[in-house]
């Protein structure tokens, strides 16, 4: 499987953040979030795993019983499932998050 990213719908999520569901399959999947600077990922937990790689840009990761951490472009981090997690935009900044299973109410 393929997935060209120009071809792949955007989905504007609001208060300046954007979606890109890469590949997938019922147990993985790629996602291409998208923030401007001062953009919200508001405090959230879910059932799946999470790693998320900063692509570019900077943000303040925010972790239940981790506390709050700046990250960077390079930088990567792991989400537990059910664990409180968020992020503020630094700058203009882009993540890829993979999940798994994969988020089916991304579909």
């Amino acid at each position: 499987m393929y997935t060209l990213n120009e071809r792949m719908e955007t989905v504007d999520l609001g208060g300046s953040v954007t979606r890109k569901v890469l590949s997938y399959s019922e147990n993985l999947m790629s996602c291409e979030m998208t923030f401007t600077k001062g953009a919200i990922g508001a405090l959230h937990s879910h059932p799946h795993e999470q790693i998320g790689y900063v692509i570019s840009g900077s943000f303040e990761l925010e972790e239940e019983n981790a506390g709050k951490q700046i990250i960077k472009a390079g930088d990567s981090y792991y989400i537990a499932p059910n664990v409180m997690h968020g992020v503020v935009a630094l700058e203009d900044s882009k993540l890829l998050d993979i999940f798994t299973p994969m988020r089916k109410d991304f579909l």
